[in-house]
């Protein structure tokens, strides 16, 4: 693509704030996460040949501009969001949105606000010889800009103009003109969500390749609002001249709007930081450290008679480490109360044939390697009361995925790897829902869906459930 000059496209009217670093690339748009919106960013000057040769091509697209009010109105209402999550190109807007992204940590986008690229896009337009209509306003103020328009380029066609206070029943007929107009781009100024809204509504019967919601642009060249001097421009505080202008209309949306779009961008940037995660991991951390000491506490005397009886049995050791993987796929050294006899390891390989589990997890229901005293603790789950020190180390954590072995491991499939993510627990949501009968495949889709899903509150909900599974026994050998 040939690329112009920003000198090109300027004009001693209403000269161009770009409102970019000398670096920024004039290529591809970049793509930039903010509020759950897509944001697209570029220079002013390729955004404006962008959207003029995807008119030449007929390409239909939806082009909305996102700012400090539009994330405001968003927030209340549903429909204006769908309609801007399911727009073709959203462009960032003002120096709310670029406030919002350093917070955020994010790149900072391009200041792509109507006002600055209209001249720039009917410059293009009028090389290109692609036609424009211009729908909003109150009546006269579309045909005043577009004068405008044609005054600064004599061969810029401009398809058509209406005001935006139509009757509704007159809708099909304005429809059907812009239709048979030949207009490559369609301006729609009716403000926000008015016209994100109109454009949504009527897309499907709209042939006209790019729609554009462009609020009260058509105001500033229509010359019924003094737009802020270009030194205000630069310092990026338009917005206190427009509340100067007008502080009856305006003061609600900026005094208060402005500071109810800080704070959201505020709870935007502890997400996207990963704040809040940390917070929840700490508060997790800080629970499985309270309720693992009292646990231990209350149950000794369990351990202690445990203990005796698998003593009592064959003289073997009363405790099994093992090598386990835990989250990010580190190994650690778990510990469990020994249920089978000191061979059980040895013996293991030949019964792997046996398995009443198809799949990656070996399990028998009458394996045995399982001691008198170890069916016993198997089917109350007391064999994993000693986990409670790993919890207390860290390597594990009270609900989570249970810990895998590092062969179980070495032979996961597609997303399975993803039950490694999190730190590994005691008790899991299908560890409460039939243990050993629900099949590993499943077992790896439900702690998927735990570590998508985790929070305190489900930690407890499956806490609670873990007693009754407990005593119900079902799936525990």
């Amino acid at each position: 693509m040939q690329q112009y000059p920003a000198s090109a496209f300027r004009t001693a009217a209403f000269p161009v704030d770009t409102g970019l670093p000398s670096a920024h690339p004039a290529g591809d748009f970049r793509r930039i996460d903010l509020f759950g919106l897509d944001l697209a960013s570029a220079s002013p000057e390729w955004t404006a040949q962008h959207l003029v040769e995807r008119a030449g091509a007929r390409d239909r697209i939806t082009v909305n501009f996102v700012n400090a009010h539009c994330v405001n109105q968003a927030r209340r209402d549903a429909a204006y969001r769908r309609n801007l999550a399911t727009s073709d190109l959203l462009l960032p807007d003002g120096i709310g949105v670029e406030i919002a992204a350093r917070m955020c940590g994010t790149d900072r986008p391009a200041n792509l606000n109507g006002t600055d690229l209209f001249p720039l896009i009917c410059e293009r337009a009028a090389v290109e010889g692609t036609g424009i209509f211009l729908l909003g306003g109150l009546p006269g103020i579309a045909d005043r800009a577009a004068a405008w328009a044609c005054d600064q380029w004599p061969s810029l066609r401009i398809r058509g103009t209406h005001d935006g206070y139509f009757d509704p029943v007159d809708e099909d007929a304005l429809i059907e003109r812009i239709n048979t107009s030949g207009a490559g781009i369609l301006m729609v100024g009716f403000g926000v969500p008015l016209q994100e809204n109109w454009i949504a509504r009527n897309r499907a019967r709209l042939q006209v390749p790019v729609a554009m919601g462009v609020g009260g642009l058509f105001d500033y060249y229509a010359g019924r609002i003094a737009r802020a001097p270009l030194p205000v421009r630069k310092l990026r505080c338009e917005w206190i001249w427009r509340l100067a202008m007008e502080p009856r209309r305006m003061a609600h949306r900026y005094l208060v709007g402005n500071v109810g779009f800080l704070a959201h961008a505020m709870i935007e940037a502890a997400r996207m930081r990963g704040v809040g995660a940390r917070l929840d991991g700490a508060a997790k951390r800080l629970f499985d450290i309270v309720a693992a000491s009292l646990a231990l506490l209350a149950l000794l005397p369990l351990f202690l008679l445990t203990a005796l009886a698998i003593r009592a049995e064959d003289r073997g050791p009363v405790f099994f480490r093992q090598n386990r993987v835990g989250a990010s796929g580190r190994t650690f050294s778990m510990i469990k109360f020994r249920s089978m006899y000191t061979d059980a390891e040895a013996r293991r390989a030949a019964l792997l044939a046996q398995s009443d589990r198809a799949g990656t997890c070996f399990k028998m229901q009458d394996d045995p390697r399982i001691t008198r005293v170890g069916k016993i603790i198997r089917r109350f789950s007391i064999d994993e009361l000693p986990q409670l020190l790993n919890v207390l180390g860290g390597s594990m954590s009270l609900v989570g995925p249970r810990p895998a072995l590092p062969s179980e491991a070495a032979s996961y499939r597609d997303r399975q790897w993803e039950r490694l993510g999190g730190k590994p627990g005691i008790t899991c949501s299908w560890q409460v829902k039939g243990r050993a009968e629900i099949p590993f495949h499943r077992q790896a889709i439900m702690d998927r869906a735990y570590l998508r899903r985790r929070s305190f509150v489900t930690d407890l909900r499956l806490l609670a459930m873990t007693v009754p599974a407990v005593i119900g026994g079902r799936g525990a050998y």
